[in-house]
């Protein structure tokens, strides 16, 4: 693609969640609409008639191994293999508090873990992919396709997530299991996952403000570090 070096050694990182996150992203939108489950439409039916050790369908059962897999690996790869930026450390947090959920949402038959990765990678990591190519032609390229990331990472990680998931977590599932197990440690999980996804979208705010105030005059990432701090 004649990137430069700096690009092209990130280009792997996005190239390859975003391949994840379409497919998960795809297999998600098949489970929500292309079957029988009412999730979306109804979130406290994951709760309707829920008991300890009950069967978990094959179709979902591949999405909690999909997901499981990925969050497994990508605390390694956030460690050790991508760029260190300057929310790594809340990533790996990420990570760990999102393979914790989905493994004790296998554990206790409890689909409210697996739907928590409603789509915003996705978008992230296309634009970003926009991003470097078309600075390997013109570092002083078009600066739209990241402003135009933040409805979108706001409507899924700041609406339909509270809306959807918070809601039947923290109200509907005690309605339908009055003594439903692990009750605060899923809730507190999910709580946590939600002042991540508002730290995130303020670094997206952050950008966008630079970008329309003139305060940056290519597009770069404002998590990632300086060539001088990077350097100590």
């Amino acid at each position: 693609c004649n990137l430069q070096p700096k690009d092209a050694a990130k280009m792997p990182e996005s190239a390859w969640k975003l391949l994840f996150y379409t497919l998960s992203w795809s297999y998600g939108i098949y489970l929500l609409f292309f079957t029988d489950y009412p999730f979306f439409y109804d979130p406290p039916s994951v709760f309707y008639d829920w008991k300890k050790g009950m069967d978990v369908p094959t179709d979902i059962a591949i999405a909690y191994l999909l997901q499981c897999s990925f969050y497994g690996h990508s605390i390694y790869a956030t460690a050790y293999m991508d760029t260190w930026r300057k929310d790594s450390v809340v990533m790996l947090l990420h990570h760990v508090v999102t393979l914790t959920l989905i493994a004790f949402s296998y554990a206790f038959r409890d689909c409210k873990g697996s739907w928590r990765g409603l789509p915003g990678g996705r978008r992230l990591c296309w634009g970003k992919l926009r991003w470097v190519s078309r600075l390997s032609r013109d570092p002083r390229g078009p600066l739209n396709p990241p402003c135009s990331l933040c409805p979108g990472r706001f409507w899924f990680r700041l609406y339909w997530f509270p809306l959807k998931v918070l809601y039947a977590t923290c109200y509907s599932s005690l309605q339908s299991v009055p003594n439903i197990p692990f009750y605060f440690f899923f809730n507190a999980l999910l709580l946590v996952l939600t002042l991540m996804n508002i730290y995130w979208f303020l670094y997206i705010v952050l950008f966008v403000a630079k970008v329309l105030m003139g305060q940056m005059q290519e597009v770069n990432d404002v998590r990632e570090y300086d060539v001088e701090d990077g350097k100590k």
